[in-house]
């Protein structure tokens, strides 16, 4: 099961591919469109149906769950989320479409390059305390502009102009973390799956309300990267 803010070893191995691998026998776990989404018993349910809906999404059989009027009738009173996401605000990484979910299935919450400030970790931190999502995911993906902005400062290149300069001091640490060899693209793949493993940490490590969830085992924390061209993702 999921421990600790982090999965097991056998999770991990039997769920890799929870954002966008194998789902096997998980089908069954997708919510109906016309029925209220299912509420995760925990992390490891919640995760399993983020594993179901993007195998659906990456195969090109997507349901698109929970988009009709009696559906969204029946979200009025309240919500029940099966995870928050923390995602880039790239366009093309959009939680609801990779994960083939609907509404008031994702507490989603956005960002380039998954970056932390207080309106990001307070959003996160409603999620955990007033919403009661098992499961947080960060979600990094390939070819993040956010994080190839960060690779040319540190590799010498001029600093962006704007509040863009505050996104790349935010990615500088983890990028500055990573020393495996590589070309160019194996390089920035690393520091893109660097970045989304310090937000996860540090949402747990910085955050008493997270902190508290993760420890009592209500929620846990995880750090993803999704790939733009095949439509699947991998747990880090």
């Amino acid at each position: 099961m999921i421990d600790d803010g982090r999965l097991s070893r056998r999770h991990a191995l039997g769920l890799l591919g929870a954002l966008g691998l194998t789902a096997t026998g998980l089908a069954a776990c997708s919510p109906d469109s016309s029925t209220t989404s299912p509420s995760p018993a925990g992390a490891d349910d919640a995760w399993a149906l983020l594993a179901a809906g993007n195998e659906r999404f990456a195969t090109g059989e997507p349901e698109h769950p929970h988009a009709d009027e009696p559906y969204r009738e029946s979200l009025v009173a309240g919500q029940h989320p099966i995870a928050c996401v923390l995602s880039c605000a790239d366009s093309r990484v959009a939680p609801e479409l990779v994960f083939d979910q609907g509404l008031g299935d994702l507490f989603t919450v956005r960002s380039a390059g998954e970056v932390l400030d207080d309106a990001v970790v307070g959003s996160i931190e409603y999620a955990v305390e007033h919403v009661a999502v098992p499961l947080v995911v960060v979600l990094g993906h390939a070819g993040c502009g956010a994080v190839q902005a960060t690779v040319d400062v540190v590799r010498g290149g001029p600093a962006p102009n704007g509040s863009i300069a505050a996104l790349v001091q935010a990615i500088e640490p983890a990028v500055r973390g990573v020393t495996t060899p590589g070309d160019d693209a194996a390089y920035l793949a690393d520091c893109v799956e660097a970045q989304a493993r310090s937000a996860a940490a540090a949402l747990s490590d910085t955050s008493p309300i997270v902190r508290a969830a993760v420890a009592a085992g209500r929620t846990a924390v995880v750090a993803g990267v999704y790939d733009l061209e095949s439509g699947r993702g991998s747990q880090l």
